[in-house]
């Protein structure tokens, strides 16, 4: 193995520092971070401090980083979703390879740009679709294309978006307004809508979809619901979305049964009981589900017809207790049954014995998305190390363009009723 490579990490939210910068100490022979970007002063110091970063290569923002000559080898940009495209332009265009969150942007004009540039400038862009890393997808893929079930006829893929999650990111947080964010088949189901072209390798030709916001919005507030959770609400007993319940008493992700770490980490940077209850006091994670700002759907069903004449079909509900991907694959020989929720993989070739494999038990690290962030970084260090070109799992700027193709072909047929949108016209 060559040099280091020297990374700048622009955005020190819960991936860009939860996941990506902390990847450093996994890989301290491959990667060193030598500057950081975050509008937030204390992520910027406390991340300076963490990883040695110089006074003088720390920033408040993306755009004071972009402004100084290149400080690195690559940037990993984990900025909000409408900033991703002008902050990766700039970048590009400065020499930085890139290390890119998804979604690209929910513009198609912005994601066209960007293609553009970065072939203009001729530096690697790879989108983090963390799922083509994990050892469940990697073992499907294989299966898939061993023929084993023979052609893949049609797809049907559920993604449990999970009743708590969906309450914290898209209903009280960072990504409950399309206004400011993306489109929720968008940023949450890039991922499906990628993983699900990949591991079955074919193309859309339409799409069509319906969803909405059931639930959460104010008509269906409660009589006696307060605007916060802890402001006097009297049907806090029965509501299973009160923030109280989610961010303190939890028995897995609540501050008083000893979490300090995702989600609670969003909510305020050190975990603790008075902490989150200060946030959930006067922060947006303390607002009643039905007085929030949020206008992304809760439920969403998307009907992709391939340019081969087979079908896929995804439907994307937050009101589920699992968080997790279920897919059934129906080919011409056989079928494949995908639970990553419980790493469970079954096949069953027509007239002969289900193999059932556990992939959990195969020696494995599943922790990060199923095993997929420590994997998908490690694989970019390495491709920008040895000076190798992206091999067929990495997700190119190229190859992700095709999930966000589906994903807001599918927005836009919601928006128009359910109407038949063209993909190849686009």
């Amino acid at each position: 193995m060559g040099r280091k490579l020297k990374v700048a990490i622009a955005g020190l939210g819960s991936r860009g520092k939860d996941t990506y910068a902390r990847t450093a100490k996994l890989f301290p022979d491959k990667m060193e971070i030598v500057a950081v970007a975050d509008i937030d002063p204390e992520k910027v110091r406390e991340a300076a401090e963490e990883y040695q970063v110089p006074e003088g290569t720390c920033f408040l923002s993306a755009e004071e980083m972009l402004e100084q000559e290149k400080l690195a080898d690559a940037m990993v940009i984990a900025t909000q979703d409408r900033q991703h495209v002008e902050h990766a332009v700039t970048a590009l265009k400065k020499g930085y390879d890139l290390l890119l969150e998804k979604p690209v942007s929910p513009d198609l004009e912005e994601c066209r740009r960007l293609v553009r540039t970065a072939e203009e400038c001729g530096r690697k862009v790879v989108v983090c679709h963390v799922l083509r890393y994990t050892p469940f997808y990697t073992m499907l893929k294989e299966i898939i294309d061993s023929g084993r079930v023979g052609e893949m006829v049609s797809v049907m893929a559920l993604e449990n978006v999970g009743w708590w999650h969906h309450a914290h990111s898209f209903v009280r947080g960072n990504w409950r307004n399309s206004n400011l964010s993306s489109p929720m088949i968008l940023q949450k189901c890039c991922h499906d809508m990628d993983i699900l072209l990949w591991l079955t390798g074919k193309t859309c030709k339409s799409v069509s979809s319906f969803g909405d916001t059931y639930l959460f919005r104010k008509e269906r507030m409660p009589k006696g619901a307060a605007e916060r959770c802890l402001g006097g609400c009297t049907v806090k007993a029965e509501c299973p979305f009160d923030a109280e319940k989610i961010y303190l008493d939890h028995k897995k992700y609540g501050a008083r049964c000893g979490n300090q770490e995702w989600p609670l980490n969003v909510l305020t940077q050190h975990p603790t009981e008075e902490s989150i209850m200060d946030a959930l006091l006067s922060g947006p994670y303390g607002r009643c589900v039905y007085a929030c700002d949020n206008n992304v759907v809760d439920h969403q069903i998307v009907n992709l017809n391939m340019t081969d004449g087979s079908t896929i079909s995804l439907t994307m509900c937050g009101f589920t207790k699992e968080i997790g991907r279920y897919t059934k694959f129906m080919g011409t020989k056989g079928e494949i049954v995908a639970d990553m929720s419980e790493n469970i993989i079954q096949i069953t070739e027509f007239g002969k014995e289900t193999e059932v494999i556990d992939v959990s038990k195969l020696g494995r690290d599943l922790s990060g998305h199923g095993g997929g962030d420590n994997r998908l970084v490690e694989d970019f260090l390495d491709m920008m190390i040895e000076g190798r070109e992206p091999d067929m799992r990495t997700a190119t700027l190229e190859a992700s363009m095709e999930s966000h193709y589906c994903a807001l072909a599918a927005e836009e047929s919601r928006l128009k009723g359910g109407a038949v949108v063209e993909l190849l016209s686009r």
